[in-house]
């Protein structure tokens, strides 16, 4: 009898051991699914909020240039090229053409103001929107197209700037450095130094051209030079077309020098002192002023925005943000 109440007393607490572990594991998955459902919910909520967010800052913007559109019947459109000229920065071609091509299509605008700041950049996305401006105005000869030139107007910015009608500067802005430049490192003299050897594997003889690590070639330099000066030509022949006979008799104004504004009216690179206003009021004679650079919409600057603020954590937490006093 002592050996059967042991059994029963054994076995009744290894089935009360195995009640409480299921009834634990079962109350941890609940717990868990309820977590999940809980942040899957939270999530769809989140992603709702954010597009209608969205939706109401598109409308918003849609909006805002639309009120300033219909202030009255007509007004000057202003496109900006602000920083360096590349495909990868704001002012790429793709997004200047855009707010020409919104500019010109726009029923109420009677004229543009190109709006540069820029020291210039890739002589590819100089000539697109070079071509593109004299594209649209052989289209639209009844609308002026002028460019203000404000701190800088430099190599591919000036590109640009020479297609409009007349160029505006301030007494002190920077134009012209009509040229072309290619730039790089020379590493040979410290290789040696260090007692570093250059291993360098090609399929074509000179797909190793310009190699930082290995002596210039006068064959190289010279091709080069030549690559340099057609890229070259195109800019001056540019610049010749958009300016014409305003141009000054000079030996320097194609040689990549920079002049300060009021020299380059003198030079012939610019028309006159001006500014946006100025423009606006005294020459398109309109003086309501709408905005017509392309800016990213509200996701890209949420998404550039994100993506800033997780690279500063990253960088934070690795230790590389060296402006971060702990």
């Amino acid at each position: 009898m002592a050996d059967n109440d042991n059994e029963n007393g054994a076995g009744g607490e290894n089935w009360e051991r195995e009640l409480l572990n299921r009834l634990s594991f079962a109350s941890l998955a609940e717990q868990r699914r309820t977590r999940r459902w809980g942040i899957f919910f939270k999530l769809l909520t989140f992603a709702y909020l954010a597009y209608l967010l969205v939706i109401l800052a598109t409308a918003f913007q849609g909006r805002e240039v639309s009120d300033k559109v219909g202030k009255s019947g007509g007004h000057t459109a202003v496109v900006e090229v602000n920083g360096m000229i590349s495909d990868a920065s704001r002012a790429n071609a793709d997004n200047i053409i855009k707010g020409l091509r919104d500019a010109y299509a726009n029923r109420n605008t009677k004229g543009i103001v190109l709006r540069i700041n820029s020291p210039g950049g890739s002589p590819v996305q100089s000539d697109y929107v070079y071509r593109e401006i004299m594209r649209l105005k052989g289209k639209h000869p009844e609308i002026p197209l002028h460019a203000v030139i404000v701190d800088v107007g430099a190599s591919g910015a000036y590109y640009i700037a020479s297609a409009a009608d007349n160029i505006y500067v301030n007494p002190s802005s920077v134009v012209g450095s009509i040229g072309v430049l290619m730039n790089g490192f020379g590493f040979v003299d410290a290789m040696d130094k260090l007692g570093v050897e250059r291993r360098l594997l090609t399929a074509g003889e000179n797909k190793g051209m310009l190699d930082p690590f290995l002596p210039l070639k006068d064959e190289d330099v010279a091709h080069i030079k030549g690559v340099l000066g057609a890229i070259h030509q195109e800019f001056v022949e540019a610049v010749k077309a958009g300016r014409g006979e305003r141009l000054a008799e000079n030996s320097q104004l194609f040689s990549g020098m920079f002049w300060s504004g009021a020299e380059s009216i003198e030079l012939g690179l610019a028309d006159e002192v001006g500014d946006v206003g100025y423009v606006a009021r005294e020459v398109i004679k309109v003086d309501n002023v709408v905005d017509f650079t392309h800016k990213p919409d509200f996701l890209e600057r949420f998404a550039d925005r994100m993506g800033a603020s997780m690279a500063n954590v990253v960088s934070e937490k690795m230790g590389l943000n060296p402006g971060i006093i702990r």
